[in-house]
């Protein structure tokens, strides 16, 4: 499997340090945190009313492509409500134990962040209904013919759910959300706004031009733009003057292998694939992750919204395509008397 700039590995020394750093550059309030303005809005609107009412917060559920800043919104959610939140992920809550132990610990008003909420344990997701609705903790207690049931009144807290699957979640846990937005992705300009916050977090200097190109190669995310910062810092102050200059950049960014798209090594890979293998497809997403060693959720989640928001990926109903800009991008020739009907065959 490729090493990607999107999914970093780091050493156990230098993580606590990257976290720190990570931590620094997320905004606490509405007015640092740059784009979403219409998700800003509508928050905005919904915590104002909650507080004037006294009440806590509607549930809210966050979805959209990796890196857009969910988690980092659930932060300023909670720093706008003035109230404690409580981080945690749907695989790390196994039994409905774990979650009774969650819940049982939040005060009145507090809010319980799950991340990937979509991989909530089905029996824990059904404990969780009765605790969203009502505010009731039904616990079963004992095996068998003595078993019996016990309710536990729970404090008034807000759950913000985050996901990048939507179509995974159940209905039933869908509709207890009130609020649900989707995370768009980021305009140039926006990334180039988020850039340069970055950099003044980080002490270090760049110049506009140079801000401009990492922006085009962030992949319209804050998370990678931030990752990619990082990176070119380290280069500018081994091999320049500790300033982010646009040559800087560019030979940074060419040894990370991030092309002017914002493409990287397995970017291309899969795109590859489909037009040299398969004629440009349609071609099955099974087929797909065992050309590239992905797994099926990774091409999912990581590579098919972004090539398919800059038009180099199609999905279809028989399986994904290669666009027409993807073949110029790639400096691929385009066989057009190849007919659908003669491709490969899905799996």
């Amino acid at each position: 499997m490729i090493d990607r700039i999107i999914s970093p590995i780091s050493t156990e020394n230098d993580e606590p340090k990257e976290v720190e750093i990570d931590n620094n550059l997320r905004p606490k309030d509405f007015s640092s945190y740059i784009g979403q303005d219409r998700l800003k809005k509508n928050l905005q609107l919904s915590i104002k009313a909650a507080k004037k009412r006294n009440e806590p917060l509607d549930h809210v559920l966050l979805y959209g492509p990796p890196g857009l800043g969910k988690t980092t919104m659930a932060n300023v959610i909670a720093n706008e409500m003035t109230a404690q939140i409580r981080i945690t992920s749907g695989p790390a809550i196994e039994r409905s134990g774990d979650l009774a132990s969650l819940l049982t610990n939040l005060s009145d008003g507090d809010i319980l962040f799950i991340d990937e909420i979509h991989r909530i344990n089905r029996n824990v997701e059904e404990v969780l209904y009765s605790a969203m609705e009502d505010f009731k903790l039904d616990i079963m207690l004992g095996k068998g013919p003595s078993a019996r049931s016990l309710r536990l009144d729970l404090p008034k807290f807000t759950i913000i759910g985050a996901t990048t699957r939507t179509g995974s979640l159940s209905a039933p846990l869908r509709d207890r959300f009130g609020i649900i937005h989707r995370l768009e992705f980021y305009t140039p300009l926006e990334i180039e706004q988020i850039i340069k916050r970055a950099a003044s977090i980080l002490n270090v200097k760049i110049d506009d031009l140079a801000a401009i190109e990492l922006a085009k190669r962030s992949r319209l995310t804050p998370r990678i733009s931030n990752r990619i910062l990082k990176r070119v810092r380290d280069y500018a102050e081994v091999h320049g003057q500790g300033i982010i200059t646009l040559n800087i950049s560019d030979d940074a960014l060419k040894l990370l292998d991030i092309d002017e798209l914002g493409l990287d090594t397995a970017d291309r890979m899969l795109l590859s694939a489909i037009i040299n293998n398969y004629n440009g497809g349609p071609v099955g997403l099974d087929t797909l992750a065992a050309l590239t060693s992905e797994e099926n959720t990774t091409i999912e989640d990581f590579f098919e919204p972004y090539l398919m928001q800059i038009g180099l990926l199609e999905r279809t109903p028989r399986g994904r395509k290669a666009t027409a800009k993807a073949y110029s991008h790639l400096g691929i020739k385009r066989n057009m008397s190849v007919n659908d009907d003669n491709q490969a065959k899905l799996v």
